[in-house]
């Protein structure tokens, strides 16, 4: 990183690096397109991929941090912080053109913060309703529930998007229409089964092909983040479980490295081989239900029951573990909550020898029947380069040449102490996407095996203080979920509850690119692809 350092300050000499668990690079707001760009287009080691994009509010200015990495190797991370001390109209020039993923994510941060961006497309605000009052992660936000009050009306969309625009003569606010005057538009959701949660679509087509696709999301009203401010760590960790609830275990697995690892905890041997053999049945029971709904949407019943089938024998693994199901609130700071039961590696080892044969009779089911080849290859285009741009990462990010898996690049707990295989498909489109999932299976039930018969004796929780306060600082911690990069951030003061908690949604990435991959193909194919992409909103209504 001695090299990207000269780059820095080669580009902006003002800038002030900090070498902490990331490295930080904190410029003036008027440099930070130069600083990106720069970053963005280095031959040598691009930063192309912005995996977090995070608002914040302290007191005497309001601000945004960027984390970035570089798809050639994601162990390779630097965080960009810059501020506004204008609270009245805070403004920051947008990185959207940069990198694509920043679109909604500034749209977040202005529903949030108040925060709008110059030369942002659509400064229409993101989860929150246009007209609400306030911006609810400012520390000075009047929660005042009068000044929101409840509503059960249904409200008109708005089809307007008012935007900053740079001109010779200054800045310029504008208002310009979402959709052509004659598109006709159709609702997809926010109630529909096919949009695997609370998401709408509002598109328009021309004829059967889709033109263009308008995400809307923040129907769940979920305030996580906002209410995680007031509680301490170990109140926090439920959260997590209702974010991605087909990762459940995974992301609060982040979570507990991230408080961990900011307070030293030492986590016994034997909670780190339960840890990832949970979270590998996890990520099996999260693909065996993707490709199970996946398969329905395409009209295939019998899939559907096959893959839940198995994915029952996971469910009774976890019950009989934790007394949990769905939602087990297995990891907690310092290990697990409860030892494995008696017969675990027994049932976990039957599963195993049950699920490879089970493989075998999806593919002679599903994956070479002719309409559904139809109905996938080719179809919902996924360019590596988009990919990384949107950031979408997971076997979706895969299936189009990106190889991102974290458990490689940034191998957490004991990661690196297991071998499998990294599974990467060119071809781009719904096919591959569908195919990863199913061969990930295999590879986790690959580090599983090697895990089962080897965990080790003694603890499997640290002792920990009753009240955790971690150090003053900032905080990361990536996992690879099931659907790819999720992240923790936190910002202590060194207080028993975080200042500032973040999470990064992989399925807010997956969602994002929709409108591209899309557009042009027919309608019918819309829900097959958004299939393949495997998203869950409350992931998104954070």
């Amino acid at each position: 990183m001695e090299k990207i350092k000269e780059i820095i300050l080669a580009a902006v000499p003002e800038a002030i690096l900090e070498d902490k668990q990331v490295l930080t690079v904190t410029v003036e707001a008027d440099q930070l397109r130069l600083l990106a760009k720069t970053l963005h287009d280095n031959k040598e080691l691009p930063f192309d991929f912005l995996s977090q994009l995070i608002g914040m509010d302290w007191g005497d200015s309001l601000g945004v941090l960027y984390l970035l990495s570089s798809s050639a190797d994601l162990s390779k991370q630097l965080l960009i912080k810059t501020a506004v001390k204008d609270r009245q109209n805070p403004l920051l020039y947008t990185v959207s053109d940069i990198w694509e993923t920043a679109n909604l994510n500034e749209r977040e941060v202005y529903a949030f913060f108040g925060i709008r961006f110059i030369n942002h497309p659509d400064m229409r605000r993101f989860i929150l309703n246009d007209d609400w009052h306030g911006f609810p992660f400012r520390k000075d936000y009047d929660e005042d529930p009068a000044i929101n009050p409840l509503s059960l009306e249904s409200k008109e969309i708005v089809d307007v998007a008012p935007r900053i625009i740079e001109t010779p003569n200054g800045l310029k606010e504008e208002k310009v229409p979402v959709f052509d005057k004659d598109d006709y538009i159709i609702n997809i959701g926010p109630q529909h089964p096919s949009m695997h949660g609370v998401m709408h679509f509002r598109t328009s087509l021309e004829g059967e092909i889709v033109k263009k696709i308008d995400v809307h999301s923040g129907y769940i009203h979920r305030g996580i983040e906002k209410l995680s401010e007031k509680l301490t760590y170990p109140q926090i960790l439920h959260f997590t479980d209702r974010l991605d609830y087909l990762s459940a275990n995974i992301n609060r697995h982040a979570l507990c490295m991230c408080v961990e690892k900011a307070a030293s905890i030492e986590i016994p041997e034997r909670a780190e081989y339960i840890r990832v053999i949970m979270d590998e049945l996890n990520r099996i029971e999260s693909h065996l239900l993707a490709w199970a709904c996946m398969c329905n949407d395409l009209g295939a019943i019998t899939a559907f029951i096959y893959g839940m089938r198995e994915r029952e024998m996971i469910l009774d693994i976890f019950e009989k573990t934790s007394g949990g199901r769905l939602i087990i609130n297995y990891n907690v700071v310092g290990g697990v909550m409860f030892d494995i039961y008696k017969d675990f590696q027994k049932d976990t080892k039957a599963f195993i020898i049950h699920m490879r044969e089970s493989l075998k009779e999806y593919h002679r089911l599903f994956s070479g029947n002719v309409i559904a080849l139809g109905r996938m290859v080719g179809i919902g285009i996924m360019k590596k380069e988009d990919a990384v741009s949107y950031g979408v990462t997971g076997p979706a990010g895969r299936g189009s040449g990106w190889s991102c898996d974290l458990r490689k690049y940034l191998p957490y707990s004991i990661y690196d102490r297991v071998e499998f295989t990294e599974v990467i498909r060119t071809e781009c489109d719904s096919y591959a996407r569908y195919l990863n999932r199913l061969d990930e299976i295999e590879e986790s039930l690959k580090i599983i095996e090697q895990l089962v018969d080897n965990i080790p004796e003694g603890d499997f929780q640290a002792k920990t203080k009753a009240i955790i306060k971690i150090p003053e600082g900032q905080y990361f911690q990536r996992v690879e979920t099931a659907r790819g990069d999720f992240g923790v951030f936190i910002e202590s003061h060194g207080d028993k509850n975080p200042y500032r908690l973040k999470f990064r949604s992989p399925s807010m990435a997956l969602v994002s690119i929709m409108p591209l991959i899309c557009k042009g193909e027919k309608l019918s194919d819309l829900i097959g692809i958004g299939g393949s992409m495997d998203y869950v909103i409350p992931d998104i209504d954070r």
